[in-house]
């Protein structure tokens, strides 16, 4: 049996164990975390950071066995991706500029300039404090390189920034920040696959927040006006061609705001939160077994059927203390529309109210025909489930 090596174990990567079961691979998870969701999804398991490339391809050393590397949910793994597929002479379909481009999110903003896209004014790098006071406020400050929403701060004044600054270099592995003009708008999400250096399929979903948290506790995913389909569809595949990017998935944030389309960030990978089986869903395929094929070389077939309307939600702890129950969740399994139910949670676990994405207790997908009908599907989710924490 041919293997998947499948770099982390978090809930974003449950979803790519499955699929690669589903398509008769054995699948090997490496994290440093024993108790990571993935690791109960797994083949086997290397207890090895995936930031030790040496140490990995040290394990895997003169294994006949091994199809390809993926790294989903997250950005951080991407570099060891790279650098491990190299030394075991396996797939990888990320050039160095798209590795870049999902790494560093001010590299990422001067290629969207590079290539004339519109963008918000920003400062990055050793003198942010003093150009950053230079931009027009309200202003977001946040880690180059850091994901699940780590680190971030919206500054409403120069006086703000010097706090913000500190709080996004503590969690950033470079130590690296970028403060940004705030973009407002229609907030949305892109989960998209690309095939040949075009968008196979595109999804575009918006953030359901519980303010004042910025980290989302839901995505809606639905077909969007064809102009507007279009116009994301033509920037991503500017961005992915200056990349050199030309087969894989892309998870991205952008706002509609007014005339224009801005790009925030994007990441070579497969979304977390249950994106990329979001983006299945809305068209009727398994986006996420076509990232696994693309993983091992393999070319998939991806034959949409007319797009309908998908939807994620985060399960979550209200307050910080010990996981007692998640109620509900046979009764919410049952319901028509919901495709599935991720748990990442079990009794006994500390757990702490969700202002990071890692602090989710698991989520649920659900779809269907219609906005409406999906409504309802989500209405019966929330009367269902309840969180008890002691």
């Amino acid at each position: 049996m041919k293997h998947l090596v499948i770099l982390g174990g978090s809930d974003g990567t449950i979803s790519a164990f499955r699929a690669a079961r589903r398509l008769g691979l054995g699948t090997i998870c490496v994290d440093m975390r024993a108790d990571a969701p993935g690791v109960r999804e797994a083949d086997e398991f290397l207890h090895i950071s995936t930031r030790d490339v040496a140490a990995m391809a040290q394990a895997l050393a003169g294994r006949d066995d091994l199809a390809g590397v993926l790294a989903p949910g997250s950005d951080i793994n991407l570099p060891s991706l790279v650098e491990l597929t190299g030394l075991l002479g396996l797939p990888c379909g990320l050039t160095e500029r798209a590795l870049r481009a999902s790494v560093d999110k001010a590299y990422f903003r001067s290629v969207c300039e590079r290539i004339g896209l519109p963008g918000p004014r920003y400062a990055s790098g050793p003198a942010v404090l003093e150009e950053a006071v230079r931009l027009a406020f309200p202003v977001i400050v946040k880690p180059v390189d850091s994901g699940s929403s780590r680190g971030i701060t919206i500054c409403r004044t120069p006086a703000d920034l010097a706090a913000a600054v500190e709080t996004a270099t503590a969690a950033s592995p470079s130590g690296t920040v970028i403060a940004e003009e705030l973009v407002t708008g229609l907030d949305l999400c892109g989960e998209a696959v690309l095939l040949d250096g075009r968008v196979a399929l595109l999804g575009l979903s918006e953030r359901v927040t519980a303010p004042p948290e910025v980290v989302a506790v839901g995505h809606d995913m639905a077909p969007r006006d064809d102009v507007l389909t279009k116009r994301v569809t033509e920037q991503l595949e500017l961005v992915c061609a200056e990349l050199g990017y030309r087969d894989g998935p892309v998870n991205l944030d952008l706002f509609v705001t007014g005339e224009e389309i801005v790009l925030i960030e994007m990441g070579a990978r497969i979304g977390g939160n249950g994106l990329g089986e979001a983006l299945g869903l809305m068209y009727g395929v398994d986006t996420v077994e076509a990232v696994v094929r693309l993983a091992v070389g393999e070319r998939p077939a991806l034959a949409a059927g007319p797009a309908g309307h998908a939807a994620v939600r985060v399960l979550r702890a209200p307050v910080a203390g010990t996981l007692v129950a998640i109620r509900g969740l046979a009764e919410v399994r049952a319901l028509p529309g919901v495709a599935d139910v991720v748990v990442v949670a079990a009794p006994g676990d500390q757990v702490v109210p969700y202002t990071e994405c890692r602090a989710k207790l698991g989520y649920v997908l659900a779809s269907a025909a219609s906005a409406g009908e999906l409504a309802e599907v989500l209405a019966a989710v929330d009367g269902l489930v309840g969180v008890d924490v002691g």
